[in-house]
């Protein structure tokens, strides 16, 4: 069976020394997130986290939930576990004191969220859903339903969900048929079906409230006439079943503890949330950190796939090394000496850390353009989370991917049975390149809407930053062997932002064909620089660090593998990108 430790030094090494999450206590409503508050949280967090949810995730994912008459069961044990996180105030973190909250800054929730998604990430599908629906009703909704609503999800009694696509349309949600008819008690009567509700219907909470994306009788058509609606599974004033029912219980390949559903409203009672035809961009109120979220399920899941890879290449005894034996009193040496095994758990170790602390960073930035009392401070941390988000949730899940199976590799046979449970980590993250808008739409995301954005403006608040950096840094011996690999790669981004940027105008299908590959591209280099900023930290740690020398020269090590064998793959997306559209778009559909 895997097991699991939470990283608490590499989460407080990334949120204090390379994001700089202190500084966040000089927002007026984080002055009380001091760093003993903080490391207090954080080892509450790994205690449940470790005890209480990591014991559930395999039981869970064999047992999966059920479907009676009706009714969705989550799997054994479940049921006390949201009872003992509810209980510990982790529902309500980061929201607002106001509503019952803790208000503490998103950053730190989202290392809480990290190693939730580690220990049992089919747990976290269910609160992490209903803080999304708790950002789009506290920013959109009346005051009277915020009253009503936001006490309950903040305190975990209520669960909420996002219920947008339908049979016919996912990404698409312009094609939508959920019908709204406005009722004369200001109410409305939602029907339709929708498909892939994750948290749709379950045992865990007292109510569910479903954010549900409808069109009203005189929409426009496309996405300018959706709208969108809360339906509470009871009506909060009569304690009455609504007219919402689960109609199926999907059986899918991973998340087996999560209950993803296939809802039917007949009818339904619902109230307005935000303007009519506007429900698009309230619904996105939900969506970026919904998709930050899933870039934290793809790193806690790489997180704990390479913690087990790491222990079975020490312990597992396969061949001697191609150099000699190094443990001649053995039969065998163990895997950890075989340069293939050193080159995966290098990749896993190095992407998971440079991914954790570029997560980390845009959550920093959304606290800041949530909070920060300067108006232009807001907008430009705004600018760059708008710029990244499609970054993190794509990259960081592919990643995860990688990384599970590479982990799996290293098992071998052992890793392909389901005792040791390493499997399920494989499937389990294949969800993450799905939902949320598949990667494919967020290249198309990054490409066609933030690259372009008023001539490139998101963009300069990542390039600005690096340049200023690369200027400052240019004579810091610690980092003269990584800074001729990263400007060479940050070089290529440029010059294929330019050719994107470009083209895009004259043939979209330019900027189609070489979306995916300019994301893995600016993902290479993003992490790459979250890498120098490490080093440099690990660097000037390193001079005073006594015993824990060894953790930041571990870091100045991984780094240098970074910059060696990782950055160097950013050369292939470049070349990819300058080839054209021609290769694909020529190619005949009938030929395929």
């Amino acid at each position: 069976m895997p097991a699991y430790k939470a990283p608490l030094e590499e989460i407080r090494f990334i949120l204090n020394e390379v994001v700089d999450a202190p500084s966040l206590t000089s927002l007026p409503c984080y002055a009380e997130a001091t760093a003993e508050g903080v490391d207090a949280i954080l080892n509450a967090a790994a205690q449940l986290c470790e005890k209480v949810l990591f014991p559930l995730n395999h039981t869970g994912d064999v047992e999966g939930c059920s479907f009676v008459n009706g009714e969705v069961k989550t799997p054994h044990g479940l049921k006390e576990a949201y009872k003992t996180f509810r209980e510990g105030g982790w529902t309500g973190l980061s929201c607002k004191t106001e509503y019952g909250g803790q208000g503490l800054p998103l950053l730190l929730n989202c290392a809480v969220d990290e190693m939730i998604n580690s220990s049992n990430m089919a747990f976290g599908t269910y609160p992490g859903l209903s803080h999304g629906a708790y950002n789009a009703l506290e920013r959109h909704a009346t005051e009277d339903i915020k009253k009503t609503y936001l006490p309950k999800l903040v305190d975990g009694t209520w669960t909420g969900t996002m219920c947008l696509t339908e049979p016919q349309c996912g990404t698409d949600l312009g094609l939508i048929r959920t019908k709204a008819e406005p009722q004369a008690d200001g109410t409305y009567r939602i029907t339709g079906g929708k498909i892939f509700i994750s948290a749709g219907e379950h045992d865990l909470s007292e109510n569910i409230v479903h954010l549900v994306l409808a069109r009203l009788p005189d929409a426009l058509p496309g996405v300018r006439g959706i709208s969108l609606f809360l339906v509470p599974k009871f009506l909060p004033e009569t304690k009455a079943r609504n007219a919402v029912s689960c109609g199926r219980l999907e059986n899918k390949m991973g998340i087996h503890a999560s209950s993803t559903c296939a809802m039917n409203f007949d009818g339904a009672t619902g109230w307005i949330i935000g303007k009519p035809g506007k429900g698009m961009s309230a619904m996105f109120t939900m969506v970026n950190e919904a998709r930050l979220f899933v870039g934290l399920q793809g790193l806690g899941l790489a997180e704990v796939a390479y913690q087990n890879a790491a222990s079975y290449a020490k312990e597992r005894l396969q061949m001697r090394s191609l150099t000699g034996a190094k443990f001649p009193h053995k039969p065998a040496d163990p895997l950890i000496v075989h340069p293939d095994v050193r080159l995966k758990l290098l990749t896993m170790k190095s992407l998971t850390e440079g991914c954790r602390a570029l997560a980390f960073w845009v959550a920093r930035d959304m606290d800041i353009a949530a909070k920060h009392p300067d108006a232009q401070k807001r907008a430009e941390a705004a600018d760059f989370v708008a710029l990244m988000i499609p970054v993190v949730k794509a990259f960081t899940t592919d990643m995860a991917f990688d990384a599970t199976n590479a982990a799996l590799q290293i098992f071998g046979g052992h890793g392909y049975i389901r005792d040791t449970g390493i499997e399920q980590y494989v499937r389990d993250a294949r969800i993450t390149q799905i939902y949320e808008g598949t990667n494919g739409i967020q290249a198309l995301d990054l490409v066609m809407r933030k690259m372009t954005e008023e001539y490139g403006r998101l963009l300069r608040r990542f390039f600005h930053p690096v340049a200023e950096f690369l200027s400052a840094e240019k004579d810091n011996g610690a980092l003269a062997d990584f800074l001729p690999n990263f400007t060479s790669a940050y070089s290529k981004l440029q010059m294929a932002s330019l050719y994107l940027f470009t083209r895009d105008a004259a043939d979209a299908d330019e900027a189609g064909a070489g979306a995916s590959d300019y994301l893995r591209l600016f993902a290479l280099v993003a992490v790459g620089f979250m890498w120098l900023k490490i080093a440099k930290a690990a660097a000037t740690k390193a001079l005073t660090a006594g015993d824990l020398a060894p953790f930041y020269d571990n870091k100045l090590k991984t780094a240098n593998f970074y910059f060696s064998r990782i950055l160097s793959q950013a050369d292939a997306p470049y070349r990819a990108i300058i080839s054209g559209s021609k290769p694909i778009m020529d190619f005949p559909a009938e030929g395929f």
